[in-house]
């Protein structure tokens, strides 16, 4: 007779999602699709896009009143309120994304067509009750973001990279490239100004890895912040860029300007698309290259991901140094050969071993940041370039986030190591007359 199966252990079930409260949404949102274009009949949207969003709510309130007596709209007083919301979004801002936008809680915002819009709150992915109304309503929102950047969203580019006026990052995909509708993902640009010392204190760092931090920013080293998608590579980026001097000339390049320099002497470059005939994009490497001849003290590269690689060490190599950049790897190690194969991507055929040396002698340190199950972003390694053994470039970690459990919050706990090994920059700190702090902080 066989065994009945017991159940899984609960941790092993498989996840379920919770039903979200649609019927609601639904119905103001077919309400408010029935009432706008009558709204848009009595009114002057010229000049209603100019009133604030207290003037057009207080005209568009007694509107809907007078226009839901005569449709017969069965709407309470309360309802009433919201619909004028909807519009409001609809009309001023990004419909239904918008109480998305002012929530500090949100990082994240995911439209998967018009009724899913999943959020990141606390490092954790949870579908909204926000809907839209449909595939139309999501392409109206994906326009009105990307005109506002003088870009364009349809069949020829259904693919841009944009972002909003408050600087978070915006990109958007469409049909025929997404099957099920448009999709937009919105990274929000943080109010709160993040330095290595908050970061310390809220778990991301150690105290000591800080201190490591700054002193390596001071000191002008070469940078390369290494991580996943959403591990919080910029944060990290912006965090670190607040140790360059005010008297520094600053030259940051990226494909959707969204990096919080504070200096004084910032000059932000942002690529081009091309434009509907196939000509006029401008790359990152162009942007690169044409850094070079603005005299920058530093290059802050936003994403290294292609051929711009290869000029961006020849520039770490000719007297920019203290140069930032991130790119996507998992470890450090992977971070390098991640560099060597963008460098390959130039077109110019370097032997293996040139390319490698040109990485030891430009790439300082790298920097690797995760995050983690529980949702919060950890540097997980601070590792450091020493040089090259024969053909392999040699590395030395001096610090690593070692994972010991898991808290009844369900946080995950564990512990910022030092290696103890004296940095290979010590020279470099003490010449900064930074070598004495920088011996304490690693133990």
């Amino acid at each position: 007779m066989l065994e009945t199966p017991s159940a899984p252990p609960a941790e092993l079930a498989p996840h379920v999602a919770p039903p979200a409260p649609e019927a609601a949404v639904d119905k103001l949102n077919d309400v408010a699709s029935r009432l706008l274009p009558r709204v848009l009949d009595r009114i002057d949207s010229e000049a209603a896009s100019g009133l604030s969003r207290e003037a057009l709510a207080e005209q568009l309130a007694s509107l809907i009143s007078e226009l839901a007596q005569e449709l017969r709209l069965p709407l309470n007083h309360r309802e009433q309120g919201d619909v004028v919301t909807l519009l409001v979004n609809d009309m001023l801002g990004l419909g239904p994304l918008e109480p998305l936008l002012a929530d500090d809680k949100v990082t994240d915002i995911m439209v998967n067509g018009p009724r899913q819009v999943y959020v990141e709150s606390g490092g954790k992915l949870v579908l909204s009750d926000a809907r839209f109304r449909d595939n139309a309503h999501v392409m109206s929102v994906a326009t009105r973001i990307v005109s506002q950047v003088g870009r364009r969203v349809d069949e020829s580019s259904p693919l841009v990279d944009a972002r909003l006026a408050d600087g978070s990052r915006v990109n958007i995909i469409i049909p025929p490239l997404a099957i099920d509708g448009p999709s937009i993902s919105i990274r929000k640009f943080s109010k709160r100004r993040i330095d290595l010392d908050l970061m310390a204190r809220q778990g991301n760092v150690s105290a000591e890895m800080a201190t490591v931090l700054k002193i390596a920013s001071r000191c002008r080293l070469n940078i390369l912040i290494s991580g996943g998608t959403g591990s919080g590579k910029t944060t990290l980026l912006n965090a670190l860029s607040q140790m360059i001097a005010a008297d520094e000339r600053v030259v940051t390049i990226e494909d959707a300007a969204e990096l919080q320099l504070q200096q004084p002497h910032v000059v932000r470059l942002e690529t081009r698309p091309a434009n509907l005939e196939g000509r006029g994009e401008i790359t990152m490497r162009e942007l690169v290259k044409n850094a070079l001849r603005m005299r920058p003290d530093r290059i802050i590269l936003g994403e290294i991901r292609g051929g711009e690689a290869l000029d961006m060490l020849q520039a770490m190599n000719t007297g920019h140094d203290g140069s930032l950049g991130t790119i996507h790897a998992n470890r450090p190690r992977e971070a390098l050969t991640r560099l060597e194969n963008m460098v390959g991507m130039s077109g110019v055929n370097l032997p293996a071993k040139a390319v490698r040396t040109q990485i030891a002698a430009a790439v300082q340190m790298i920097v690797q940041i995760s995050r983690m199950r529980d949702g919060v972003r950890r540097v997980t390694s601070i590792t450091e370039v020493v040089g090259m053994e024969g053909e392999v470039i040699t590395t030395q970690e001096l610090f690593a986030f070692r994972f010991t459990g898991e808290g009844p919050d369900g946080r995950l706990q564990g512990q910022f190591d030092s290696a103890g090994l004296r940095p290979h920059f010590t020279t470099r700190a003490e010449y900064f007359g930074l070598d004495r702090l920088l011996l304490e902080a690693i133990g």
